[in-house]
């Protein structure tokens, strides 16, 4: 993996879990705007709303990178609109990271797969 790459796929696993709070938050502001006084979806919203935007580039940038399959892309496109997607994708995110780590450091080091 080059460096670019592994940059895209950082970028798109930071943004994923700020995500997914912005997105419970926003949840959490139109119950609230429904049941009392308190209306703060209109800031709750924006927030949500360049975070989402962020999410999205940053996936069409890693999918661009990486050569995902178009089933591995959607999945994590699918996390992005799920109230708690962005941590699963977080994870996944990490996984898939520390995985090319180790891919790269046995290649470094000549170690084949049997």
């Amino acid at each position: 993996m080059d460096i670019k790459t592994a940059t895209a796929l950082r970028r798109l696993r930071l943004v994923s879990a700020p995500e997914a709070v912005s997105f419970l938050l926003l949840l959490v502001c139109s119950v609230l705007k429904r049941t009392t006084d308190f209306n703060a979806v209109p800031v709750m919203g924006s927030i949500h709303g360049v975070l989402f935007i962020l999410y999205v580039i940053f996936w069409a940038d890693a999918w661009n990178r990486t050569k995902w399959p178009l089933k591995t892309a959607a999945v994590y496109f699918v996390l992005s609109v799920l109230p708690t997607g962005g941590f699963f994708a977080e994870r996944k995110l990490r996984r898939e990271a520390e995985d090319a780590v180790i891919a790269a450091r046995a290649r470094k080091e000549g170690v084949v797969n049997a």
